[in-house]
């Protein structure tokens, strides 16, 4: 609403100061590409991107939308965002509103989601580590015959020193993140799996293809595994295909959801 009025500032600082034209030629480099005021029309067609800045960065979140997966149902998601306010009926401005679970989607768990005792203590998500979520990252293929167990990981030899690890897996392959209806069979970490990269990695990031990093035959063992020395961060539901195996920089970031033990995170990486 207030471009017009924008432009016209522009045109008067221009006709005031005589400043160098603020075209594409001339603008500062960051908005080089950015279409003037007169450009933009009301009616543009929205441009939705998985990758920007020429293929650099990529987002491995996976975007709302109510036939996504949710745990343990057939159904899907479902209608999670609602237009209560709308300019059309005559508010001032559009106003949404949302209700989800905290576990849906590209999501992050904290360590209260299965230690009484730490939800309690008030180990939540705004307790999470953002130098942890944010850093250098190593992409890997998981092979695809198996669950996450003590000998896959000896055999994927992630060196000592890193610290994030995004293991991609056959969920991937079979799109299940795009399937409306949730999959038990979908690879994970087994119990040992989890101890072995406690036991001999210094990884402090797990990642993941689906919505948990646990295979769902050892859900809560996996978990307790991973979380109860609270060091290390778990993040699941994420967008991997079309990236290629390889360290990126990994920035993730969860809402700030003082009390809950899972949050939606926009995660993205850059080559």
């Amino acid at each position: 609403m207030a471009r017009p009025q924008v432009c016209l500032v522009l045109f008067s600082l221009y006709s005031l100061f005589h400043i160098p034209s603020l075209t594409a030629s001339g603008a500062h480099p960051a908005y080089a590409d950015q279409p003037s005021c007169s450009a933009v029309s009301s009616d543009s067609t929205p441009l939705r991107r998985e990758e920007f800045d020429g293929g650099r960065i990529i987002d491995i979140t996976h975007f709302y939308r109510p036939d996504m997966p949710a745990w343990e149902s057939t159904e899907g998601v479902g209608q999670f965002l609602w237009l209560p306010k709308s300019m059309t009926n005559g508010s001032l401005a559009n106003n949404s509103e949302m209700k989800l679970g905290a576990h849906t989607g590209t999501h992050v768990d904290a360590p209260g989601h299965v230690f009484q005792h730490y939800f309690e203590a008030g180990f939540d998500v705004d307790t999470l580590d953002l130098a942890v979520l944010n850093g250098p990252a190593l992409l890997v293929d998981v092979p695809r015959d198996s669950n996450i167990t003590a000998e896959v990981m000896k055999a994927l030899n992630i060196p000592r020193g890193v610290r994030r690890v995004l293991f991609r897996t056959l969920n991937t392959d079979k799109q299940l993140m795009w399937k409306k209806e949730f999959d038990t069979s979908y690879v994970g970490f087994m119990r040992d799996g989890a101890q072995w990269l406690v036991d001999n990695t210094d990884i402090k990031l797990v990642g993941i293809d689906y919505l948990s990093v646990a295979a769902f035959d050892d859900l809560i063992p996996s978990h307790l595994v991973f979380l109860e020395s609270r060091e290390i961060i778990l993040v699941e539901g994420l967008k991997l295909e079309n990236v290629k195996p390889g360290i990126y920089s990994l920035h993730c970031l969860p809402l700030r959801l003082r009390g809950a033990e899972g949050s939606p995170i926009r995660c993205i990486v850059i080559d």
